[in-house]
């Protein structure tokens, strides 16, 4: 006999080729992910991949229960948002343009960080994640495209974990590639300029999304 769960698998594996390219395009996550493992440990990159994993549970709940309608019939929320959004990038790429340089390195050549907990790094990933309103109509989107009209509970929720998990596993790798010993020297020794280009990336980013329509 035939499983009834068996016709959520068409879905969800629709849903889940569109967030792979969604995930897997440099974004402000990425930065944040591939600077905080490169510059201070791999499990802060870790934990950074976490919190961007735990936001992208918040938007596909808030897409499965149609948080595009929520926008649309508010258009004045949205664009607060959106430039919530946008100042909170400009602000962190203003940081990096503010970061005093390191005057001490270890063994490996990298530079000593000032202390930063795990819980900053999540800190950073799940605000990144959720800062950006442009996330939610993307996954909004995904759901009206991959998803049935009428979404069953449980539906919902293997779409939920699906993103979650292609989130948090792409981040993870992001985390241990640039955590890796030779990527991490690298990142020591040319420390300056590549904190000018994530710094540049992140205010791009906010100013697109402050200025777009």
């Amino acid at each position: 006999m035939q499983l009834p769960h068996l016709i959520y698998a068409a879905p969800l594996l629709s849903l889940a080729l569109l967030w792979t390219v969604a995930v897997i395009t440099p974004g402000p996550n990425f930065f944040t992910t591939a600077q905080l493992a490169a510059s201070c440990s791999r499990r802060h990159g870790l934990f950074a991949a976490l919190g961007v994993a735990s936001g992208t549970v918040l938007w596909g709940l808030a897409g499965g229960l149609g948080i595009k309608s929520l926008f649309t019939a508010a258009p004045a929320l949205y664009l607060a948002f959106k430039i919530a959004g946008g100042c909170y990038l400009i602000y962190l790429g203003l940081k990096q343009f503010r970061r005093k340089p390191a005057v001490a390195v270890d063994a490996n050549g990298l530079p000593h960080e000032p202390a930063r907990s795990l819980f900053s790094a999540y800190r950073l990933g799940f605000l990144g994640n959720m800062t950006n309103p442009k996330s939610a109509l993307f996954v909004a989107t995904i759901f009206a495209t991959s998803m049935p009209a009428t979404l069953p509970p449980l539906l919902l929720a293997l779409a939920v974990l699906t993103m979650a998990s292609l989130s948090f596993c792409w981040y993870c790798s992001v985390a241990l590639f640039f955590a890796s010993s030779r990527v991490a020297g690298a990142y020591g020794r040319s420390r300056k300029w590549l904190e000018r280009f994530a710094g540049s990336c992140y205010m791009l980013f906010g100013a697109h999304l402050v200025t777009s329509r």
